[in-house]
This record gives structure tokens, C-alpha cells and sequence, in this order.
């Protein structure tokens, strides 16, 4: 009986209300509170964003607010640099790749493993609904041949800056390719490419292109068949990442974000 009355004393002692604090042995409180977010890799290191908040904080909403607010603070910056960290790997990758031309298969995975990890934590969910996707972004590393012209003796290969640029007001996007031989202060149009788009979802658009130009001058307008769709996975103020719908990838930095596309 001794033993059967202190189970009842030790179990109504549980249900005591939780800001109830004793230091007896029998006193009952629910384990610590665990945060955890998914792992992220930045190059070799491994993140995991875990935090434990005390019980006894989750009765005191007061403490409870500070350390939340602690604790989203704390998470904001450790993905800053988690983001800072992965694109910086980035660039070092696709710098010596000859915007992807000279990427052998495993370049090419390497690159594509840091852009799944910054489309993992991509802040812009609505790509098309912001700003920062207006202006001319310059191509700095791609998979497609079609752009590569990989199969080409290197002379004739596009090897000009290669420019994108988008409006999301007007709905317009315009590729421009340069000459070759001409610095960056003095360049020749050979060719551009515009295009209307068309919002699929928030993120993908369908492109269809209306008119080329040669020398940036002699209009051509375009076949049925320049067409394709194109979807923005990462965008950030300097920095964009698109898949298109054969598969490729597209990685571009923004150089001018006051241009604007040709009606």
C-alpha cells in the first residue's frame, strides 16, 4: 500500500501546472524543445540549424518571444553565409570553365551540385513577381550546345560576351551575343534574339521569340521553332539560375539592372 500511494502522490505531482517550479525529485517537465532544419552542404562542410528551447521558457511567453527572435536572427545569418560560402565556390568552379565550353563531366556535376544547394535555400520563391530579375544579366557558365557550339573549331565558337535580358513589366527577354575582338568598352552587337514571355507559374516561363537581329541591325523574324521554356530556381540581387526545359543549366551574373528590353 506504502508503495501504491506513492505512485498516486508522484503521478498527481506530474500534472502540476508547468510554471510551477520545484526542485523535488518527483516534480514533472517535458524534455527541451528541438529545432532542427535540413543538412546543408557547403563544399565539404555539412550544416545542420538545430536549437534546443527549455521548457521552461515555453511557459514564460516573454523569454519565449526573446529567444525566438534570438533564434531566427541566429538562422538568418548562419544561411547568409552559407549562401555567401556556396556561391563564392560557384564562381572559383565555372571562372577557368570558358562558360561551361571547356567543362568536362565532372565539372559539369560539380557545378550542378553547388546550384541545387543555393536552389535549395532560394529566398525568391516568386522570381517572376520581383524586381531583381529586371536587367541585363551576363552568361557565365551553361551546358547547352546550342550556345557552346562545342562542335565547332574554337575560332567560330561565340566567344563574346553573351548578355540576357529580361523585363518582368513588359514581359519581354532579349539574348545578345558580341563580337569576339572588342573590349568591354567598345563592342559589336553580332547578333540579338527577343522574345515575349509567357508566365507558365510563378517561377517558369514559356519563351517565344519573335525577331533576330544580324549586327544589330538586319531584322529576321523568327521560325516557329524558337521557342523553348525557361525556369528562374534561383535570383538574388547579383546572381541567377535557370533550368531550361531540355535539361540545361544557365548560371548568370547581373551587369546593368537599369536596362531594358526592346519593345
Amino acid at each position: 500500500m506504502a508503495i501504491a500511494a506513492a505512485f498516486v502522490n508522484s503521478f498527481s505531482n506530474s500534472l502540476q501546472p508547468l510554471t510551477q517550479h520545484s526542485s523535488a525529485s518527483h516534480s514533472f517537465y517535458p524534455p527541451p524543445l528541438s529545432f532542427c532544419f535540413p543538412k546543408q552542404n557547403v563544399g565539404s562542410a555539412h550544416l545542420v540549424f538545430c536549437s534546443q528551447i527549455p521548457s521552461d521558457h515555453v511557459a514564460n511567453s516573454g523569454k519565449w518571444r526573446t529567444r525566438a527572435s534570438f533564434f531566427t536572427g541566429f538562422l538568418t545569418n548562419r544561411k547568409a553565409v552559407a549562401v555567401k560560402t556556396l556561391k563564392e565556390e560557384l564562381y572559383q568552379e565555372v571562372n577557368p570553365l570558358d562558360r561551361g565550353a571547356e567543362a568536362s563531366p565532372e565539372d559539369q556535376a560539380r557545378v550542378d551540385q553547388i546550384a541545387q544547394q543555393l536552389e535549395t535555400i532560394n529566398d525568391i520563391k516568386e522570381p517572376l513577381k520581383s524586381n531583381l530579375l529586371n536587367g541585363k544579366w551576363e552568361l557565365i557558365y551553361t551546358t547547352s550546345e546550342s550556345l557552346l557550339q562545342t562542335k565547332r573549331p574554337k575560332f567560330l565558337r561565340p566567344n563574346g560576351k553573351i548578355y540576357q535580358a529580361i523585363n518582368v513589366d513588359t514581359l519581354r527577354a532579349q539574348n545578345i551575343e558580341t563580337w569576339p575582338f572588342f573590349n568591354q568598352t567598345f563592342f559589336v552587337n553580332i547578333a540579338q534574339a527577343t522574345a515575349n514571355l509567357v508566365p507558365l507559374n510563378s517561377r517558369r516561363v514559356a519563351v517565344k521569340f519573335d525577331y533576330f537581329r544580324i549586327a544589330g541591325v538586319i531584322p529576321i523574324k523568327s521560325p516557329g521553332s524558337g521557342r523553348g521554356q525557361l525556369e528562374i530556381t534561383y535570383l538574388d540581387e547579383e546572381l541567377r539560375i535557370s533550368r531550361g526545359n531540355r535539361g540545361n543549366l544557365f548560371i548568370l551574373k547581373m551587369v546593368d539592372p537599369t536596362y531594358k528590353v526592346p519593345l
